[in-house]
């Protein structure tokens, strides 16, 4: 490469190699450290399982933008600093003294394995393509940290204690992280674009290739090579330990030798990728790993054949050193098969070496989270100890057919001239153009302000989309608020769990679903439309079929549920990408209807999950299939299993209608640079409080009232009437948006906030007398006034946004001329709509949480109600003061409205 010479390459890949190696060693620390910490703590498997996975976690979801960070600002700057940020994580595991701050350490632990694609980007530039197998090979025998850790923390355990082991391997990465920074250098081509004055390029284009179902197949086989391999290094200790009774020590140098031969051997398998070709490579890999898991996946087996002579009886049982010796040759193989993978990355994408990679890197790193606990649970499913081999078997031979029928494909369609040009290795044949990523169905001339466009193809094509659309978020808010209502079945089927235990069950899908709001809102314009509705519709068979089989057995542990409410949240978090996917495809004079109709429609969602759940759960649905039903306290039988099966085939349908319906728009692209200037408005943080007002008081509500009414009025079925509230929040939404047109957002949200002081006023009237006749009845209408109330405010304060930056952003950026001023109020507007709904999506999370803290605190929720009250009032201030008092920015614009009219907004 020019300008660089022997010595700094060979600088770069030692560096980068011995930094990896100590941030591996670290990353997986828990292999060793954790069974003390299981036996200190007394944890379950699976509990166990999930706090030696935790790392695995953080490391695998960091990945891609580690990747991206390291592409813009260097792997000298971004390695360093991940690498002190990791050591101070590790020494802070030593002052937790609870499961729950274990957890949170081994959170900040996790960013060791983000180490990887930091170096993987940072050495593949320098350089060229015929060498950067062995040099990525090279590199990625840093994987031996595995091996260094359970070679060496068993002894250091032995005499200093786990807490021990946690300080020396912290200072050893805090001091690799000062060298790194002090002798490593920049990389040639961040030189190179600092001194031409070059600006990175833009999130947008780094993360185009990932719409190439190419990158998910590469993702595919590193879930194996490399998922499987930290699966298995962190649950072998343990597995040894159980199945043939040696020591720790011993255990961990079992272990160690899988670790070594699946890390120093990747070198070797960079130099054979350069040699006989990466797709060579991996045949070898899943072909050789096939055989061999399918010998370490047969359980200890006893046989009797019916002789002539008698009964024959004899048993197979792989003992302890050819056991070891299959783990040795497997690992070599997954080595090999590890370095192929990242020999493709540089080929195909050479200008996106980190966001793919980084993808690539955080789904195989994704294996090393999953894997073990889908082995935990394996074990407790069938209790066989060889289950979690058998489980990496189907997903070996998978991957192989994927790839080899991928590869035929490919064959098939070279003839002729083609044919003399396709390279000797079909799997490095070029698709990936750098400037642009081709894809099927992807709008390339999108035009719906061209009203000839429009009428002609456009509104055909943006109503299919809608309407695809709408069903996906609806079943998106139905998972999402599943949980109010298992959570108030609960206990009738015999979970021992307290009022607060089940408030926060109910709090946490509002959690979770409302901190994935914020980066599903960048997501449309990074991964496209199509194929991001797809992915995320399809992940909520995740907690749809969780529930379905947690729900059963009353041993379920209280953390599995709390894991299951959070993943409801992915349910949450699909409202921001569709918001935003939709937004682009109608015309300004369209858009505030089609958004309408998307939002209230999927609003509908939880409405109803509450009308169809009590329905599902009192009758066999599904037959054997679904499992037995519980027994209730009463005498009665319910299949709550339901409550989450009954959404599987509608789920799927969904997934399956999205990826064949829907469309890309390939202009539909923003960096977050250019939107992230809303953080720098004032009136940003302003409607986060008011729609917070608004759609968290909604979402809130709908999570919390069946539980709340269930408790406060337990002689009443509340149950089959709750669902009503939602459905009158979701339609008052969609149908009053002409109010806001007409009399102004700003007017109707005042007025919207002094209407729901009232109606909280009502409820806790209604409470305070819940023993007297009626009560209910009262306290039901005073809820139904507060979901239609905030209806009509998630419509006004989404009206008020564009209306707000519409004047704002002359005055803040007065150089723009008109065009550009329109566009930017727009881009600000959108990017705020997106920003509020995430922020206000938290209301879903703290309404419960608050009900079920001054139940604990006081006896009862009023005291919750008095805090929502004084919130309102806040409200009903900040918008009477910044928007509708005299002078304010909204008054003149809002009396002026009524006769020169508005579009609608959503």
């Amino acid at each position: 490469m020019a300008g660089v010479t022997p010595g700094d390459q060979n600088r770069a890949l030692a560096l980068s190699t011995v930094a990896f190696t100590a941030c591996f060693a670290v990353w997986t620390i828990f292999s060793i450290i954790g069974v003390a910490i299981k036996a200190e703590l007394g944890l379950t498997e699976f509990e166990f399982g999930i706090l030696v996975a935790t790392p695995i976690l953080t490391g695998s979801l960091t990945r891609i933008f580690l990747g991206v960070w390291t592409e813009r600002y260097g792997g000298r700057l971004v390695f360093s600093a991940q690498m002190l940020l990791t050591a101070a994580a590790t020494w802070a595991l030593t002052f937790a003294d609870t499961y729950t701050m274990y957890l949170v350490a081994a959170l900040g632990i996790g960013l060791a394995g983000g180490s990887f694609i930091i170096g993987v980007a940072y050495v593949s530039r320098w350089y060229e393509a015929g060498r950067q197998g062995t040099a990525l090979g090279i590199f990625g025998a840093g994987n031996v940290g595995a091996a260094v850790t359970k070679f060496l923390a068993p002894f250091v355990m032995v005499a200093y204690g786990w807490q021990g082991v946690a300080h020396v391997w912290a200072i050893g990465l805090a001091l690799m992280g000062v060298a790194f920074f002090l002798f490593a250098k920049d990389d040639p081509e961040l030189v190179e674009r600092r001194r031409r004055g070059i600006k990175a390029p833009p999130l947008a284009q780094q993360f185009a290739p990932l719409k190439n179902l190419q990158v998910w197949r590469f993702s595919l086989y590193y879930f194996f090579v490399f998922g499987a391999f930290v699966a298995l290094a962190l649950w072998m200790p343990h597995y040894l330990i159980d199945v043939y009774g040696v020591d720790v020590k011993t255990a961990g140098m079992a272990a160690a030798a899988f670790s070594l031969s699946a890390s120093l051997f990747r070198a070797y398998g960079g130099h054979l990728s350069d040699r006989f070709g990466a797709r060579a490579v991996m045949y070898w890999t899943f072909g050789f790993s096939l055989v061999l898991l399918f010998m370490l996946s047969y359980p200890p087996t006893g046989y009797v054949i019916r002789g002539k002579g008698g009964d024959i009886v004899f048993s197979t049982e792989m003992s302890l050193w050819p056991f070891v010796a299959a783990l040795f040759v497997l690992g070599f193989f997954m080595s090999l098969g590890k370095a192929a993978v990242y020999k493709h990355i540089p080929v195909y994408y050479p200008r996106h070496v980190g966001a793919v990679g980084g993808l690539v890197g955080m789904i195989g790193g994704l294996g090393g989270f999953i894997l073990p606990i889908a082995f935990g649970a394996l074990l407790d499913l069938t209790g066989i100890y060889t289950s979690c081999f058998a489980l990496l078997f189907v997903i070996v031979a998978v991957s192989l057919a994927w790839m080899h029928l991928s590869i035929r494909a490919m064959e098939r369609a070279a003839h002729g001239e083609a044919l003399d040009k396709l390279p000797a290795l079909p799997e490095m044949q070029e698709i990936h153009h750098p400037e642009k990523t081709a894809m099927p169905r992807v709008l390339e001339d999108w035009r719906p302000e061209d009203k000839d466009f429009w009428e002609q193809k456009g509104r055909r094509i943006a109503q299919r989309n809608l309407w695809i659309s709408i069903p996906a978020l609806l079943l998106a808010f139905s998972v999402w608020m599943v949980w109010s209502v298992v959570v108030a079945r609960l206990p009738a089927i015999g979970f021992d769990f307290t009022a607060d235990q089940l408030f926060w069950l109910a709090a946490l899908p509002g959690l979770s679903g409302a901190t994935l709001r914020i980066f599903y809102s960048f997501m449309v314009p990074i991964f496209g439309g199509r194929l991001w509705t797809t992915l995320s519709t399809a992940s909520l068979l995740l907690p749809a079929l969780g529930i379905g089989y947690a729900v059963q057995n009353p041993e379920t542990p209280y953390l599995i549920f709390m894991t299951l409410a959070l993943l409801c949240g992915l349910g949450g978090g699909n409202f921001a990408s569709s918001m935003a996917n939709i937004n682009f495809f109608f015309p300004k004079a369209e858009k505030g209807n089609a958004l309408a109709l998307n939002a209230g429609l999927g609003n509908l969602g939880v409405s109803v999950m509450q009308f169809l759940v009590p329905l599902a759960i009192t009758a066999g649905v599904f037959g054997a299939l679904a499992g037995e039903p519980q027994q209730m306290s009463d005498g009665g039988r319910l299949w709550m299993q339901n409550a989450g099966f009954i959404w599987v085939p509608f789920i799927a349908v969904a997934t399956a209608a999205a990826w064949i319906g829907m469309n890309d728009i390939a202009d539909a692209k923003a960096s977050f640079r250019e939107q992230a200037i809303i953080f720098s408005r004032k009136h940003n943080w302003l409607m986060c409080v008011l729609y917070t007002g608004t759609f968290g008081s909604f979402i809130g509500y709908s999570a919390g009232f069946p539980l709340l009414a269930k408790t406060q009025f337990p002689d009443v079925n509340s149950l089959q009437f709750v669902f009503l509230g939602p459905l009158v929040g979701a339609l008052s939404r969609a149908a009053t948006g002409w109010v806001s047109d007409k009399y102004g957002g700003g007017r109707v949200t005042f007025w919207t906030f002094a209407g729901m002081i009232a109606a909280v006023g009502g409820v806790i009237f209604f409470l305070g007398i819940k023993e007297q006749p009626g009560a209910f009845w009262g306290f039901f209408a005073c809820f139904m006034a507060l979901f239609f109330l905030t209806g009509v405010g998630n419509a006004s304060t989404f009206q008020m946004i564009p209306a707000i930056m519409g004047r704002e952003v002359p005055r803040l950026m007065p150089q723009l001329e008109a065009g550009e001023r329109r566009r930017q109020a727009e881009r600000e507007s959108a990017a705020i709509i997106a920003f509020t709904s995430a922020i206000a999506a938290y209301g879903a999370f703290f309404i419960p949480k608050a009900y079920g803290t001054s139940i604990a605190m006081t006896g009862g929720p009023i005291a919750a109600l008095w805090a929502f009250l004084v919130f309102y009032g806040i409200c009903v201030v900040i918008t009477w003061a910044y928007y509708t008092r005299p002078g304010g920015l909204l008054h003149d614009l809002e009396r002026g409205r009524a006769a020169a009219g508005a579009p609608r907004a959503a």
